[in-house]
């Protein structure tokens, strides 16, 4: 297990994960049945960016059946679908996790930590203190009104396939291909790398 977003951390108390502790938290993949992959977008643009997208990975690994695995550096993005500077900029990310929930309760627990940041419904591309979208599951394709696999609009948008091919390069996007690919073929204009961010695996 490698944590390459761990690397050169300015903080002076944190130390190498011992190898001791990587065994055991790989060995704990092991209590996952079948597990996985899943493919999460996180992004605020309210309040405390950063904190809040750190809270929703947290929230995440506290899933029973739920373990994260990677999480992508961070990004800033002007907001998609509104009058450019009618609201502040977006901190989004997107995480890589292995779990044994269904599509339709891994959507449900992302709802639930939307909720617990106070996450409001009211306004179509509105602001949005935390927004957390099921990219993708697996290798499932679906049509569900109610949880559309692959998320219908990933293929275009930058603030997704950026962060997604940083944390993994041969990513593929089902019925799209090659996430890198997709990355090429649009523009990253109003998605810029915020390297002095970061957000940290749980521990």
């Amino acid at each position: 297990m490698t944590r390459p977003f761990l690397q050169g951390h300015s903080d002076p108390t944190v130390q190498p994960v011992p190898a001791s502790v990587v065994e055991q938290v790989d060995a704990a993949d092991t209590t996952l049945q079948n597990p996985k992959w899943a493919v999460i977008s996180i992004g605020s643009n309210l309040g405390n960016r950063l904190e809040t997208l750190q809270g929703a990975v947290d929230a995440l690994e506290d899933t029973p059946g739920v373990r994260v695995k990677a999480v992508s550096p961070v990004y800033e993005t002007e907001p998609w679908g509104v009058e450019p500077g009618s609201q502040p900029s977006y901190f989004n990310a997107v995480v890589i996790l292995k779990t044994t929930l269904p599509p339709a309760s891994l959507l449900e627990r992302a709802h639930a930590v939307e909720e617990a940041f106070k996450r409001v419904r009211d306004e179509h591309w509105g602001p949005r203190t935390l927004d957390v979208d099921i990219v993708a599951y697996a290798d499932v394709t679906s049509d569900d009104p109610q949880l559309t696999l692959p998320h219908p609009r990933a293929h275009e948008r930058a603030f997704v396939l950026a962060p997604w091919h940083d944390v993994d390069p041969q990513a593929q996007l089902p019925g799209r291909g090659p996430v890198a690919e997709l990355l090429s073929a649009i523009t990253r204009a109003g998605v810029e790398p915020r390297e002095d961010l970061e957000l940290r695996l749980p521990e």
